[in-house]
């Protein structure tokens, strides 16, 4: 399975974005992770394969919301009230367990480029 994200791109601060993540076959539980230019890799979001269940990174409670369209193969992140800080490259990954969860990812996408400016 391979997976493809996009959406990323330039936007200021306080508007929002929607990256998305197709999958070229079935999947489970799906999530977003983000890594600033000189800073490690970090969780962001994690949905179940069903969708019922989520986590999220402290940082983008209220903020970011995560979905899935499991017809589609396709994984949403819908990114609201953006901050410079919220800069990365975004990438969406796949683990081999029904649940959401912050690890365990073994499925990784190329990653798209989210850009805030203040």
């Amino acid at each position: 399975v391979q997976l493809q994200a996009s959406g990323g791109g330039l936007v200021r601060a306080g508007e929002s974005l929607r990256l998305s993540c197709v999958a070229s076959g079935r999947t489970y539980g799906m999530g977003w992770f983000r890594q600033a230019p000189g800073k490690e890799r970090e969780f962001v979001a994690a949905i179940s394969w069903g969708g019922s269940s989520t986590k999220f990174a402290d940082f983008v409670k209220g903020r970011f919301d995560i979905s899935r369209d499991n017809a589609k193969n396709t994984v949403y992140l819908q990114m609201n009230s953006l901050k410079p800080e919220d800069t990365a490259v975004y990438y969406c990954a796949g683990r081999n367990s029904y649940e959401a969860d912050s690890d365990n990812y073994y499925l990784w996408g190329q990653g798209t480029q989210v850009t805030v400016s203040s």
